[in-house]
C-alpha cells in the first residue's frame, strides 16, 4: 500500500503562503475524474481561483481538495482528486508550486504499470571493470 498524496499537503502550504501575503491562489488541474462544472475546462485542464472570497467551505484532504463556488450564479460542490493537481501559484506572480504525477505500482487503482529498461543482450563482458 503506497502512503497518501503529498499534493494536498504542499497545494495546501501554497494556498496559506499565498493568502497571508495577500495574494490570489489559483489550482490548476486535470478535469477527468474531477468533479468540475462543464464548459470552465481547457484541453482537460481548469483553473480554479481559490481565494477566500471566492469559496466557502475550502477542505485539503489526503484523497484531494473539496470546495463550493459559484459559477454563473450557480453554486456547486467541486472536488479535485489528489492526483489531479498539476499546480497552485499565485494569480498576481506566477510564484507557486508544480506538483507533478506520482508513481504508482501497477496493483494500485489507477496505477500504471512501469516496465523496467530492457537489458544489454546476454554474453560479452560488463561495462565495469575493476580499478586497484
Amino acid at each position: 500500500m503506497l502512503p497518501p498524496s503529498s499534493k494536498p499537503y504542499l497545494a495546501k502550504g501554497m494556498w496559506s503562503w499565498c493568502v497571508d501575503h495577500g495574494l490570489t491562489p489559483y489550482l490548476s488541474a486535470k478535469v477527468a475524474g474531477a468533479t468540475v462544472p462543464k464548459g470552465y475546462d481547457r484541453d482537460g485542464e481548469i483553473v480554479l481561483n481559490l481565494s477566500p472570497e471566492a469559496i466557502n467551505g475550502l477542505t485539503f484532504e489526503p484523497e484531494g481538495i473539496g470546495f463550493q463556488a459559484r459559477f454563473s450564479g450557480q453554486i456547486f460542490d467541486v472536488w479535485i482528486p489528489a492526483e489531479n493537481i498539476i499546480a497552485l501559484f499565485a494569480k498576481e506572480t506566477g510564484h507557486g508550486i508544480a506538483l507533478p504525477n506520482e508513481m504508482f505500482t501497477a496493483d494500485e487503482p489507477g496505477g500504471e504499470k512501469h516496465t523496467p529498461p530492457e537489458s544489454p543482450g546476454k554474453g560479452g563482458s560488463p561495462g565495469f571493470k575493476r580499478v586497484k
